[in-house]
């Protein structure tokens, strides 16, 4: 584990140390122990809140069962989405699947007025575009994306995929220049009705993962575009961790919390 150089009163990043497991902020003069989380919660109840938070409670049930403030529950709760957000998946290799997808408002929780006004669904929506990527291994990486054009997600696609790589695709146009990218490219032609060719090349894989996020989004009932990137950094994390006991997963993220909240050195 690291250790706190950051106040976690006023945020000041000057301190020093009292003692061997104890630093001073050279501000306000706040002492905490170097392996502190933040908050001013223990380690105790760090775990009782990311264990109900890792199963599925909103925000008012973990606040109960954790016997924590609501407030310092969605602060915290914020941590842990930016703590997840700074978890990428390791470079990809192997066969990966690539598709875009758009969040947003269900067609039918929307305003009339705004139905009237003839907002198209998917490619060319004005919901927010996100791009992802899946591996056959069982990982997922996805990211906010300001459109769905080559130059947008194929520079996205040389960074998180080893060149060499087989990689399935939708017939879309943006991505006819994977192939000059170094890859193998797949295609599979969804236009043609064709979901998998038999031979192993589908974007299915993807396809469930966006359907398990728009499941989770739409269950919050509705999540401001500001916020999206950490509300999908989350349920990135979520898919990728979700083979390990929920014991594991509350270490992962308190070791997570320590190195993004300056918790390390």
């Amino acid at each position: 584990m690291g250790r706190t150089k950051k106040c976690l009163r006023c945020g000041n990043s000057k301190s020093w140390a009292i003692r061997r497991d104890k630093r001073r902020c050279a501000s306000c003069r706040y002492e905490w122990r170097a392996d502190q989380l933040p908050l001013h919660l223990s380690r105790a109840e760090w775990r009782r809140l990311l264990r109900w938070f890792l199963l599925g409670q909103s925000s008012v049930g973990i606040a109960r069962e954790a016997r924590l403030g609501r407030g310092q529950v969605l602060r915290a709760l914020m941590l842990v989405r930016q703590a997840m957000a700074s978890d990428i998946p390791p470079v990809f290799e192997g066969t990966v699947e690539i598709d875009e997808t758009y969040l947003g408002g269900a067609w039918r929780n929307k305003r009339k007025s705004d139905r009237s006004k003839g907002a198209k669904r998917g490619r060319g929506t004005s919901k927010q575009a996100v791009f992802g990527i899946l591996c056959r291994s069982g990982q997922v990486w996805a990211e906010v994306v300001p459109n769905v054009e080559a130059n947008t997600l194929l520079p996205l696609l040389r960074k998180q995929v080893a060149t060499g790589s087989i990689v399935c695709s939708d017939t879309f146009r943006s991505y006819t220049g994977v192939a000059a990218k170094g890859y193998v490219h797949r295609l599979v032609r969804h236009e043609e009705q064709e979901y998998s060719d038999g031979k192993g090349n589908h974007i299915n894989g993807l396809e469930g993962f966006w359907g398990y996020l728009k499941r989770m989004l739409a269950a919050k009932g509705g999540i401001r575009r500001e916020r999206l990137p950490l509300y999908l950094a989350e349920y990135v994390w979520r898919y990728n961790h979700r083979k390990l006991a929920i014991r594991d997963q509350i270490n992962i993220v308190l070791s997570q919390l320590q190195n993004t909240h300056e918790l390390g050195g």
